[in-house]
């Protein structure tokens, strides 16, 4: 047989072909790698001297997936179904050829790597790897016949729940389930594999009854499948609204898993294709490839980051013993200071706290956690026990002059090289690091509440960070599995200024006599998690406000807060903290506040305002043509100048609707001179705050878009 490809090892052992997979870096399914796949295999069939071929992967990896860069790019639909349909038929070459295939799967086996498998006649898996068709979660469904193989081996409901939810299971779990035949140490995987093909060659284990098409015993009767279908639309319906994938993968299996099944893998096949040329599959793959790449900055390319082992956290209070958490689950040691002994025990209380909801999933025990803790976490009001650390970070109280003489003081005690980084969400990081000999080794590491589930690490640079300090940081926060967006030094950095700008709007809204409910109504149904009086409850009134009062002193006119605002915080409730905000939360279910409806009614009755009807598309556009605005400002004031970033950080840090690509991907469909045209005549119905930026009006006299690919 052949043995000589750039992406597959040929090795022969006894009268088995062993194809082993190496694609780096995860074993993509790229056309020259599933081509010499195909021709390998093919040419094992051939060899009268093979009674068997295995497949098994490289490193990690079994398959990771199809490369999705080749996905992206398509336009056209029906040259895509070729595609398809031409894979299908080397998947199906497997499935019905004249020797057997075994996939050993050495690691990940994900998407169309799972497909592969499926179409062998026998999986072993090492102990622990990962098998799934996480397709949805970039906007597609499987596509190589995964929604009609897997019904056929674990069942028609836990195929539904795999395919729409998207998420993985380990091998174990695919093993009870019934798509994985034997799960064995990582070291005896060959072995088993070879075993498996032994029991071929001596007829224990039947060639043609292991073909995956040919199996229905564990497929529902029609009445079955109606209710489980049923129920699927119904759950899809609930926790997949703007998507279209997990709908399109229900329609695969509802209409499919029939006796025809090449007619069933031609209908999957034009639902993937349908899927895989919308603007939602588009948007989620941008966003798939952009979280990738964040962080990967020309700045510091080739700046080697620092070792960080040891973290030291100034302050215990909501966000620092989040971020105590996240040190703590990602392998590093804390040395953890308060301020006193009262302070630091309600610090250790508080981090333990966060650990409740693991240990309730049965993700871990009390006795980890107790473990976790002794070894790994030293608590201390002395400042000098911070001396050997690698990096600071500072979660105080939001006073400049306590986070200032923190940093002064920590300056002799700890090493020239360890990078301080705070954790404040306004304050200015160049202001902050002025009190240093060497300012540039201060950063802004600006995490999201709450810190140990939020994916977001928004990065402040001040004008004198260094670009190793820069590094180091874009490096540890993968290394805590979170999601690093760089940002240069300005009121509010980037998110909390974009999601006052976005959310904002809606208080003078309410002051021109736009009911509040309709809306949090709009705002919802557009994707958010939660309209602006529910989200400004659950962060505070009177923060809301400060930062509102900030930006009206930096921005001047432009950012002046409604008067609606003002009035609400005058009213002192200030959100869930005080029992109620724009919201009452003393009963079971939140209601509106009477003190808060009472203020607006008698403003509006003041000002001589009566009630205006609003569209939720119009307001929807009014709010986004704000926040477009405002990231064009930002963009020209140099406070980030890549969209992609920009998108992730409102994606992963407020919860923008991910199939809507982000607020910038989201102006470009819309077109940037109908959105500076909406603006001109925003700004002549409400003023200043709509003033287009100079940028953005250039953009749309050039025709140009925030991304360069749309």
């Amino acid at each position: 047989m052949k043995t000589d490809f750039k992406t597959i090892k040929v090795k022969q052992r006894e009268n088995v072909a062993i194809l082993q997979l190496d694609n780096p870096p995860v074993n993509q399914l790229s056309e020259h790698f599933v081509r010499e796949m195909a021709e390998a295999i093919f040419s094992a069939f051939e060899d009268p001297a093979i009674k068997a071929v295995i497949l098994t992967g490289t490193g990690k990896n079994f398959i990771a997936g199809a490369d999705i860069t080749e996905v992206q790019k398509v336009k056209d639909k029906e040259y895509l179904f070729q595609k398809v349909m031409e894979n299908n038929r080397f998947l199906n070459a497997i499935e019905l050829g004249p020797k057997p295939v075994i996939a050993a799967i050495n690691g990940n086996c994900l998407g169309g790597g799972l497909e592969i498998a499926m179409a062998c006649h026998y999986r072993v898996a090492a102990s622990g790897v990962q098998v799934g068709q996480p397709e949805v979660q970039i906007g597609l469904i499987p596509g190589a016949g995964g929604t009609q193989r897997l019904p056929r081996l674990v069942g028609l409901p836990d195929a539904l729940q795999m395919i729409t939810t998207g998420q993985p299971i380990s091998a174990e779990e695919a093993l009870n389930k019934g798509c994985i035949d034997e799960v064995v140490p990582q070291e005896r995987l060959l072995d088993a594999a070879i075993e498996a093909a032994r029991k071929f060659a001596l007829g224990q284990l039947a060639h043609g009854a292991r073909i995956t098409r040919e199996m229905t015993h564990k497929l529902p009767s029609e009445e079955q499948k109606r209710n489980i279908i049923a129920f699927a639309k119904g759950v899809a319906a609930q926790r997949a609204k703007g998507y279209i994938a997990p709908f399109k993968a229900i329609e695969a299996m509802e209409k499919g898993l029939s006796s025809d099944f090449e007619g069933d893998l031609a209908r999957e096949a034009e639902l993937f294709c349908e899927c895989a040329v919308s603007d939602v599959a588009k948007n989620l793959i941008a966003i798939f490839l952009n979280t990738r790449a964040a962080g990967r900055l020309p700045r510091i390319q080739g700046i080697e980051p620092a070792k960080v082992h040891r973290v030291g956290v100034l302050g215990g209070g909501v966000m620092g013993s989040g971020i105590v958490n996240v040190l703590l689950r990602n392998g590093f040691d804390v040395v953890l200071w308060e301020v006193n002994e009262e302070a630091k025990e309600k610090a250790l209380s508080s981090i333990r706290k966060t650990f409740e909801y693991p240990i309730k999933k049965g993700k871990m025990t009390q006795a980890d956690l107790d473990s976790l803790m002794d070894e790994h976490l030293m608590s201390t009001t002395s400042l000098e026990d911070l001396k050997d650390v690698d990096l600071v970070i500072e979660a105080v109280v939001e006073d400049m002059k306590i986070k200032q003489d923190l940093w002064k003081k920590l300056e002799s005690v700890c090493r020239p090289d360890v990078v301080f980084a705070t954790n404040t969400s306004a304050l200015p990081i160049t202001e902050m690091a002025s009190v240093l000999e060497d300012q540039g080794r201060l950063i802004g590491l600006h995490f999201f509440n709450p810190a140990e589930r939020m994916q977001l690490l928004e990065i402040i640079c001040g004008k004198k960070t260094w670009d190793k300090t820069l590094s180091t940081s874009v490096a540890f926060c993968r290394a805590i599995k979170k999601v690093p967006i760089v940002v240069n030094d300005g009121p509010g950095f980037y998110v909390s200024r974009q999601l006052s700008a976005l959310m904002g709007e809606s208080t003078f809204m309410v002051g021109e006599g736009v009911d509040p409910a309709k809306i949090e109504e709009a705002v919802v149904e557009f994707g958010m998690p939660m309209g602006p009086a529910t989200l400004s409850d659950l962060t505070g009134i009177d923060i809301g406000y400060h930062v509102g009062k900030n930006f009206e002193r930096s921005f001047g006119e432009r950012w002046k807060m409604s008067p609606i605002y003002e009035l609400v915080y005058k009213t002192g409730c200030y959100g869930r903290k005080t029992g109620a905000g724009w919201y009452d939360y003393s009963g079971e279910k939140p209601v509106p506040n009477p003190k808060v409806r009472q203020v607006i009614e008698e403003y509006l009755k003041a000002n001589g305002i009566k009630p205006k009807e609003m569209t939720h598309q119009e307001i929807i556009d009014r709010m986004l043509a704000r926040a477009i605005n405002e990231a064009a400002y930002m963009i020209q004031e140099g406070i980030c100048d890549r969209p992609q970033d920009m998108d992730l950080a409102m994606i992963y840090g407020t919860g923008f609707p991910p199939y809507r690509g982000g607020i910038l991907r989201y102006a470009d469909k819309w077109g940037i001179k109908n959105v500076y045209e909406h603006l001109l005549k925003l700004h002549k119905e409400h003023g200043a705050r709509f003033t287009p930026c100079p940028l953005l009006q250039e953009m749309a006299s050039k025709g140009e878009t925030f991304y360069k690919d749309y």
